[in-house]
């Protein structure tokens, strides 16, 4: 599976008037509306690859890239009923792959970066909990395997559905089910027993 044939559902049902409407316009041309879908998947493809990589300027270079990439292949996706987001997120993932092999690059996480893109919550205190409870997430999750790691990156920190992750991932739907659950139940043993 290529990152050009894949596209999924990442939002709500989009359809001829949402985003597609801006690929169709886009594939014409229309730079303007290539700039709109950049606004508009910009920050869902750097969390995803910051989350992987750990590193910000890292993230923003390989952001960057997948958005050049995406505009030389604007012409080869196609509507199949689903968000083009995905796509986006599937071509990062590729130059993130791209990128490990070449540089034997090890994945880290910096959990100080993962916690600027937390939603503010209300009070000081309530910030500090806050950010020790996802350090302590991020902390736990990095002990997981890649494939865990990644499963649990797409479906809950992505939103993901099964489908959606079984395509970008190339597996089938019950491998990830079973990877999923295999996460879950691992993150579950890992976790200090007043967050779990």
């Amino acid at each position: 599976m290529t990152a050009t044939t894949v596209t999924a559902q990442i939002g709500d049902h989009e359809d001829e008037t949402g985003a597609w409407a801006l690929v169709k316009s886009a594939q014409a041309g229309d730079m303007s509306a290539f700039g709109e879908l950049f606004d508009r998947y910009y920050d869902v493809v750097f969390r995803y690859v910051l989350f992987r990589m750990g590193d910000r300027t890292l993230a923003e270079d390989i952001t960057q890239e997948t958005f050049v990439r995406a505009l030389r292949r604007i012409t080869s996706v196609s509507y199949q009923g689903r968000d083009i987001g995905a796509w986006f997120v599937t071509i990062a993932r590729n130059l993130i792959f791209d990128h490990v092999k070449s540089s034997r690059y090890r994945l880290e996480q910096t959990t100080s970066e993962i916690a600027d893109h937390s939603p503010i919550t209300n009070g000081p205190e309530q910030q500090v909990l806050d950010g020790a409870t996802n350090d302590e997430l991020i902390r736990c999750v990095r002990k997981l395997n890649p494939d865990q790691q990644e499963c649990i990156q797409l479906r809950f920190l992505q939103g993901l559905s099964v489908a959606e992750t079984a395509r970008i991932m190339d597996r089938n739907e019950g491998a990830v089910k079973a990877l999923q659950h295999r996460a879950v139940r691992r993150l579950a043993q890992l976790l200090p027993e007043g967050l779990r």
